[in-house]
């Protein structure tokens, strides 16, 4: 699965987390890189355990909690407290799979990171370059996105992030690990989800195929749910 999501942020948040984070103390991105990312990566990020960060990943969970398409591709368990950085001229992320487990350090939490996530939070016209170039089944995709859109993606993916030449790209990012460990299973989930949804706009909720639809979704979550 590779899905865009629109509009997980407004713009007024956009500003404010871009004023906040314009105040923030910034480290070297490799701060929370494995051995073999921190060769290719060259970027910046909020410390990970300071307040600024704690504060702003706060308000994404809060965020995504609301968002029903995430909630829908992802059907997620755990998710790991989102990360913040930036890429100024000359930076970039090498080729790189993300660590298939990640530790949260205040909480001790572990998780699987099943899916990323990259949640831009700098306008495309506002930088050149930066971006995030993922390797799935059908191709390499080129994605770079409107501030507040998010791009949900195999953890297991090859990806990077290319060199920008001008201005700063400022994003989050983050792993989560899904309720439906098969990624075929969860997408099997999400179409069906997709196709309830549309026939609950045509006939309503109480139609009995749209019952019965509903009924063999939730049973489908029981087979495969891991917890």
């Amino acid at each position: 699965m590779l899905l865009c999501i629109p509009e997980v942020l407004s713009k007024n948040d956009i500003a404010d987390f871009r004023q906040i984070m314009k105040a923030a103390e910034w480290e070297d991105g490799c701060s929370t890189a494995g051995s073999q990312s921190a060769l290719v990566k060259q970027n910046e990020q909020l410390p990970p355990d300071g307040e600024t960060a704690r504060k702003l990943g706060e308000r994404v969970l809060k965020a995504l909690s609301a968002n029903s398409l995430f909630i829908s591709a992802a059907v997620p368990l755990r998710i790991f407290p989102p990360l913040f950085n930036r890429y100024g001229s000359g930076q970039f992320f090498g080729e790189h799979v993300d660590n298939s487990i990640r530790g949260d350090y205040l909480t001790g939490q572990r998780i699987r990171t099943d899916l990323s996530v990259t949640l831009f939070l700098s306008e495309p016209d506002e930088y050149d370059g930066g971006e995030l170039v993922i390797d799935h089944t059908y191709g390499r995709h080129k994605i770079k996105l409107l501030a507040g859109h998010l791009v949900l993606y195999p953890a297991s993916s090859l990806h990077m992030v290319t060199p920008v030449t001008r201005g700063v790209r400022h994003a989050a990012f983050f792993w989560l690990q899904s309720v439906i460990r098969d990624a075929h299973a969860r997408n099997m989930i999400f179409d069906l989800d997709n196709i309830i949804q549309q026939l609950v706009e045509r006939l309503g909720r109480n139609d009995a195929e749209v019952r019965r639809l509903t009924n063999i979704y939730h049973n489908l979550i029981r087979y495969w749910a891991e917890l």
